[in-house]
C-alpha cells in the first residue's frame, strides 16, 4: 500500500493552471510546474499520470473556476437585462487591470486552440464545448437585454459577440487596447 496523498489536489491544479496559462502547454517545463506546485516530478506523475494529465485537470479547473462563474449571471434565471454588459465590462477590466492579473493573459482555452494540442481530439472537443457554452450564455444575455429581437437576430448577435470575445482573448496579452476594441464591438452588437 502506497503513502497517502499529502497535498491538496485543487491547490496543485490551480498552481499548475497559472503556469500553463502564462506559458502555454508546450513551454511549461516540468521544473516550472514542480516549483509552482511544490511537488516533485514523480508526485505529479503519480497523481496525474503525466504533464498532459495535469494540463487536462488544469483545463477542467479553468472551466469550473474561471469561465463558468463569469457566465453564470448570463444563464441563471432570471437573467438581468444588464448581465451581458456586466460580463463584457468585466472581461474588459480583467484585460486592462494589471499584468499581475492572470486574466490579462486572455483565455487558457483560446491560447490552447493555437497550440500543438489543438489537433488532439479531446482538446478539440473541450474547445468546441467552450465556444458553444460561451455562445449560449451570450445568447441568453442578449435575449434578456433585447427581448423584442427575433430568435434569428439574437442568434446572429450572439455569434458576433462570441467571435469578438474570442478575438479579444486571442490578442489580450500582446494588444490589450485591441482586445478592448473587440469587446467594445461585442457590446455594440449586444446592445444595438
Amino acid at each position: 500500500m502506497g503513502r497517502p496523498q499529502a497535498f491538496d489536489t485543487e491547490v496543485v491544479v490551480r498552481a499548475a493552471r497559472k503556469v500553463f496559462w502564462a506559458q502555454g502547454y508546450d513551454e511549461a517545463a516540468m521544473p516550472a510546474l514542480e516549483e509552482a506546485t511544490g511537488l516533485c516530478r514523480s508526485s505529479i506523475y503519480h497523481a496525474f499520470g503525466n504533464k498532459r494529465g495535469l494540463f487536462d485537470a488544469a483545463l477542467e479547473s479553468y472551466l469550473d473556476e474561471v469561465v463558468r462563474p463569469r457566465l453564470r449571471p448570463l444563464i441563471s434565471e432570471p437573467v438581468a437585462p444588464d448581465a451581458i454588459e456586466n460580463y463584457l465590462n468585466g472581461l474588459r477590466a480583467s484585460i486592462t487591470t494589471s499584468a499581475n492579473d492572470p486574466h490579462s493573459d486572455g483565455c487558457l482555452l483560446v491560447s490552447t486552440a493555437s497550440s500543438t494540442l489543438a489537433q488532439d481530439n479531446a482538446v478539440k472537443k473541450t474547445i468546441a464545448g467552450y465556444r458553444t457554452e460561451v455562445a449560449a450564455a451570450l445568447r441568453s444575455g442578449i435575449h434578456a437585454r433585447r427581448p423584442q429581437l427575433s430568435d434569428a437576430e439574437v442568434e446572429r448577435r450572439a455569434q458576433i459577440c462570441t467571435a469578438m470575445v474570442i478575438a479579444a482573448f486571442s490578442i489580450a496579452r500582446a494588444d490589450p487596447e485591441g482586445a478592448c476594441a473587440y469587446l467594445d464591438l461585442a457590446s455594440e452588437a449586444a446592445a444595438a
